[in-house]
């Protein structure tokens, strides 16, 4: 079994910035990709930042150049800074881990999510 459990959001003023963390932890083997989902109301979730095992992150085009995703695999936790909050960052933030696990086969790579953190940005 693993858990994911996010932290970090608030209620910040425009402009500001917030770090989340998510931690990953129970029967895990290794972590493959760590990803920052987020969700705003009425909205699909939608991709923000990914970051591999070996560090190499990817951004959706709409935060490139606020945020920072970077991760402590000893840690299997994954970071994401943002800078510059706009009203439109509002969402539910999510991490999703790509953890191997043993499975009744053998081990297996098997996405898990965390519960979200709300970030929530003023005007």
């Amino acid at each position: 079994q693993v858990q994911v459990v996010e932290s970090g959001g608030g209620l910040v003023q425009a402009g500001g910035s917030l770090r989340l963390s998510c931690a990953a932890s129970g029967s895990i083997v290794s972590i493959n990709d760590m990803d920052w989902y987020r969700q705003a109301p009425g909205k699909q979730r939608e991709l923000v930042a990914s970051i591999s095992s070996l560090g190499s992150a990817n951004y959706a085009d709409s935060v490139k150049g606020r945020v920072t995703i970077s991760r402590d695999n000893a840690k299997n936790t994954v970071y994401l800074q943002i800078n510059s909050l706009k009203p439109e960052d509002t969402a539910v933030y999510y991490c999703k881990t790509t953890a191997v696990v043993h499975g009744t086969m053998g081990l297996v790579a098997t996405a898990y999510w965390g519960q979200g953190t709300q970030v929530t940005v003023s005007s």
